[in-house]
């Protein structure tokens, strides 16, 4: 699609603030500036925006990412914490967050993860450390340096692997606890890898480590939205405010012909968040690529293409939140 038609069907004052447009197969991502906006202008962009593109014969999906100057550095006090979570199992929380940290690093923001999934931990695999132990220095462990400038602790990476981790509660909670009291000196933005459900380690993360946000991922069954709607309900308890939603395994392209299909389903995680007042923050298209690269130990967003855009514009999206509370 011409992406210099699609810039002119933009009205003057949207096509000013276009920091990229791009266009594939039908779904047209844009990133407009929107420095010195407020959160009701920011808003308005990007709905006209969407308006506007959508209405361009042969669009199919408009993804808007809107991107602010950032707030002037504050005092040193520790990274503002964003928890990664899901209902369920398998909607491919660890993924995101693997790739949400990457893409953040690439926009120049200083990030670490904590891989809170203590009894399936993926971090080490995702972010290719696995085998690595970190140091400690006054008792204060020392997080791993991965090879996408976001920095790591994993249960994974203090057990060997392959063995079980048969922790009680309590055991479970220590471990997070130790991981989140690292030496997190230099880090902005530290994302929590949590582990499906409303169980002991959201409860201790909740109780000792506060969240400044929440971001929750799932597919579009209905199954994994019922639990996604638990675990945005525990949140909202603990007065942690929900970043927005992301709707992951949205839309398979066969690799022979090209047809899209939709094997989870499509657009139910958006119309949820639109049903609970929630911000959508985008999907994720279901792509034999991303689970290879993931296995590889080579993150998508840390390349180029569609899959590193879709990880970018949701990136992007939750750094415009980080910038309007000086985060």
């Amino acid at each position: 699609m011409d992406e210099n038609l699609l810039r002119a069907s933009l009205p003057a004052s949207i096509a000013a603030r276009v920091r990229s447009l791009k266009s594939r197969d039908g779904t047209v991502t844009v990133v407009l500036d929107a420095a010195g906006m407020d959160p009701r202008e920011r808003s308005a962009l990007e709905s006209e925006a969407k308006s506007a593109l959508s209405a361009v014969e042969g669009v199919a999906d408009v993804r808007v990412a809107l991107m602010a100057d950032r707030a002037p550095a504050a005092e040193p006090s520790g990274p503002v914490i964003v928890a990664v979570g899901s209902g369920k199992g398998g909607v491919g929380k660890s993924t995101l967050t693997t790739n949400l940290a990457v893409a953040l690093a690439r926009a120049g923001r200083r990030v670490g993860v904590v891989d809170a999934d203590i009894y399936g931990p993926s971090q080490p695999t995702l972010l290719h450390t696995q085998g690595q132990r970190p140091k400690a220095r006054d008792k204060q462990l020392i997080p791993l340096d991965s090879p996408y400038g976001v920095k790591v602790l994993s249960v994974g990476h203090l057990v060997d692997p392959g063995k079980a981790v048969a922790w009680r509660g309590p055991m479970a909670g220590g471990a997070l606890v130790q991981m989140m009291e690292a030496d997190w000196s230099g880090v902005d933005v530290l994302l929590l890898d949590l582990p499906p459900g409303t169980g002991d380690v959201q409860i201790t993360m909740i109780q000792k480590h506060k969240p400044a946000g929440a971001v929750i991922v799932s597919t579009p069954q209905d199954l994994a939205l019922i639990d996604a709607r638990r675990a945005a309900e525990l949140f909202a308890q603990a007065q942690v405010p929900v970043i927005g939603m992301v709707e992951n395994m949205a839309g398979y392209a066969c690799p022979h012909c090209g047809e899209i299909s939709d094997p989870f389903g499509r657009g139910a995680v958006e119309s949820e968040a639109e049903a609970e007042g929630l911000p959508f923050l985008g999907r994720i298209p279901l792509d034999l690529a991303i689970r290879q690269a993931s296995d590889a130990g080579e993150p998508p967003a840390a390349g180029d293409g569609p899959q590193a855009e879709a990880f970018a514009a949701i990136a992007t999206r939750l750094g415009a939140w980080l910038d309007s509370r000086g985060g």
